[in-house]
């Protein structure tokens, strides 16, 4: 037995030092999220675009607070004034500093957006995981829902519940009513995305796994599916802010939206209107503010759907 057991060194040579680096790891491991911001670092229109929103949104924030002019005071002395170095904007008809309302307006119309995507974001990814996970009676009942409210036109869908909501009698347009109106629509996009990653996610080995071990259908859903969907919904979800910064626009823009004296951005292009052909430029700036936000959220989206692809890492 001895004589069997022994190794003779003839039979086994030595690793020369190519063969040894091939063992040496090229570049320390770094996380999914490290390599994914890595990645969108690279792209250059997203980190534009990401460094616009974040002066928006401080301007959005300070300007109206530190300026020496109140976005609702009204001087009749100074009414239609053209942009200037006193007033950057110019003023309106009723003598308000259009600067100082454009970032106001930007304010609102960002805050409803934020808190509307996020509503949008809890009730799609737990509608779509719920429906994408049990399948079968489940998926189909809650699917046709989704068929139902998707055949009306989200637009003229938000339109009636406003017009609902904003009924005589009421306490009028606000900020929580447009809120609600384009929470209750605009989260089917987010649910039919999370639905078909869940579908796909489900029939991985880390799910049987985790069922072996006991763990319940709520558990796997939160802890393990939903967790492997971020990427998608991340990126739907800063797809679904400019989309809402357009709606709640369009609805102040017909009236639906904010009340005076507050505004927003598709207020104060409601305003603008009434004077468009002798002052375009109550019109211009609340419009360009519109487009850079739609534009900056929608090449983040398009940054983040390449960083987040999992295909691309490297």
């Amino acid at each position: 037995m001895e004589n069997e057991l022994k190794i003779e060194k003839d039979l086994f040579t030595s690793l020369s030092e190519d063969e040894k680096k091939i063992a040496v790891i090229v570049r320390p491991s770094i996380s999914y999220w490290k390599d994914a911001w890595m990645r969108l670092k690279k792209d250059k229109f997203a980190i534009i675009s990401l460094a616009v929103i974040v002066i928006v949104v401080l301007g959005a924030i300070f300007i109206p607070m530190l300026s020496k002019y109140d976005y609702a005071a009204n001087d009749l002395a100074q009414t239609n004034l053209t942009p200037s170095a006193e007033h950057w904007f110019g003023t309106d008809n009723l003598g308000r500093d259009l600067f100082v309302r454009n970032f106001y307006g930007a304010r609102y119309s960002l805050i409803i957006a934020v808190l509307a995507a996020v509503i949008n974001l809890v009730i799609g990814v737990f509608y779509g995981g719920i429906a994408g996970f049990f399948g079968g009676k489940i998926d189909n009942i809650l699917m046709r829902i989704i068929d139902i409210i998707y055949a009306i036109p989200l637009t003229i869908y938000v339109i009636i519940i406003m017009a609902i909501l904003n009924k005589p009698g009421s306490s009028g347009s606000g900020l929580l009513t447009i809120v609600l109106a384009l929470s209750i629509s605009y989260w089917i996009g987010m649910a039919r995305i999370v639905r078909g990653d869940i579908l796909q996610l489900k029939q991985q080995e880390f799910v049987l796994a985790a069922k072996s071990l006991g763990a319940s259908n709520t558990r796997i859903l939160i802890r393990h599916l939903i967790p492997n969907c971020i990427g998608s919904i991340m990126v739907t979800l800063t797809l679904l802010i400019p989309e809402a910064v357009f709606t709640e626009a369009f609805l102040s823009f017909i009236g639906l939206g904010i009340a005076a004296p507050r505004a927003s951005l598709g207020t104060l292009a409601n305003e603008a209107m009434q004077v468009i052909y002798s002052y375009p430029t109550q019109l211009i700036f609340p419009a360009v503010t519109i487009c850079i936000i739609i534009l900056a959220f929608n090449l983040v989206g398009d940054g983040l759907s390449q960083a987040l692809d999992p295909k691309n890492k490297r």
